[in-house]
């Protein structure tokens, strides 16, 4: 995909005319949260959490959710769900249990940072922060002892704990979480998550995996691309692929691309400023012009489809055009899309599960309606 081209495509698909979400989605989204977070309220355990197995990821998204909708530090949900994340505080800023450092962590931080700016809370985020770019892979050693450098294939990205691999989903958190905190863009932990979205990208950018990659705009979920991960379905590799790799062979096929961690990169670049011409921006909105949809997590079918959503919601209000163009011509109001579909797809307890797939514990409706209460309050910001 050539970047002069790409360059030409931008104005024609993303500078459509903007149009504001009209009045009768506004009311139909916030209806939808409003008992979303009703069930939600419902379903509190006693200690101040929900669904803690993981650590504190999933009390602080329902918060941070609450506090987005107008709930203050006092509201006696917050105010239980602030005192168990507390409890979760570890002496290197982070909040998590004894593993998914960087998952945990990340959706705190998003939470503090909608608590206000008193001074524990300022103490708590700084803390948070330097929990998440000390473990971000820049100066450690991967899991096989090998020094990161910026050669390395880690190098920028985060993973779910101080070992594991990196990957799009953790590193978009991070992301996410710095960004929301206030961060300065002038971090290092920016530029160096750049180099590790650029290498999960299927672009003409991309100069380390660039040849293994679906050269379509589109994010695969991690750069470890070797015997060990080729066919999981996060790199969408073919059966076919994976024996070959097993066997010592070449790939015969690029890797597919796919919905969420595309938005997710997509979300990342527009995070750390990227500026919207270049060309590895203009890649991933050719690959959403090409792909939009909001009926499957396009590439995985119906697995992390909420997740998608979420993603989806934070991608599209982060460009910052209520309209898009699509490649075939046609325009869409995405905020109205997706309102009308997660409307439709609510229970009548106000929850959302993903009935479609348990993967990614989007059998969980605490999780999953914090997902598409977040997303809506995306599309009506």
């Amino acid at each position: 995909m050539k970047t002069r081209t790409l360059s030409l495509l931008f104005a024609a698909l993303f500078a459509a005319p903007a149009l504001a979400i009209d009045d009768a989605h506004k009311a139909k989204a916030q209806a939808a949260i409003d008992n979303g977070l009703k069930y939600l309220r419902s379903t509190q355990a006693a200690d101040g959490s929900w669904t803690a197995k993981p650590g504190p990821a999933v009390t602080a998204m329902i918060a941070t959710a609450m506090l987005r909708n107008g709930a203050t530090a006092d509201d006696p949900h917050v105010a239980k769900a602030f005192a168990f994340i507390k409890t979760k505080q570890k002496p290197d800023g982070g909040f998590y249990d004894s593993f998914l450092l960087n998952y945990n962590t990340a959706l705190t931080l998003v939470m503090l940072s909608e608590m206000g700016d008193d001074e524990e809370i300022k103490t708590m985020i700084a803390g948070a922060q330097k929990c998440l770019t000390e473990n971000q892979y820049r100066r450690q050693v991967d899991p096989h002892g090998k020094k990161i450098g910026k050669e390395h294939a880690y190098y920028g990205g985060a993973g779910y704990g101080k070992h594991g691999r990196p990957d799009m989903s953790n590193t978009a958190l991070m992301l996410t979480a710095l960004h929301d905190s206030g961060l300065d863009k002038s971090d290092p932990a920016y530029a160096a998550a750049m180099t590790f979205l650029q290498r999960c990208q299927g672009s003409e950018e991309n100069k380390m995996l660039g040849n293994k990659i679906a050269q379509d705009g589109g994010f695969i979920y991690a750069t470890s691309i070797n015997k060990d991960h080729i066919g999981t379905p996060q790199s969408m590799a073919s059966p076919d692929e994976k024996e070959r790799a097993l066997a010592g062979h070449p790939m015969k096929s690029r890797l597919r691309t796919y919905g969420s961690m595309t938005y997710a990169g997509f979300m990342g670049y527009l995070y750390a400023d990227l500026p919207k011409h270049d060309p590895r921006v203009l890649a991933a909105r050719h690959w959403i012009t090409k792909n939009y949809t909001l009926d499957e997590n396009p590439g995985v079918g119906m697995q992390g489809y909420f997740y998608y959503f979420h993603l989806f919601a934070r991608a599209m209000h982060a460009n910052g055009e209520p309209q898009i163009k699509l490649a075939d011509g046609t325009k869409h109001d995405w905020a109205n899309d997706l309102i009308d579909k997660l409307a439709a797809l609510q229970k009548p307890d106000g929850s959302w599960v993903n009935e479609a797939s348990n993967r990614w514990m989007e059998d969980d409706p605490n999780l999953v309606t914090a997902y598409a209460v977040l997303a809506l309050q995306y599309a009506i910001k």
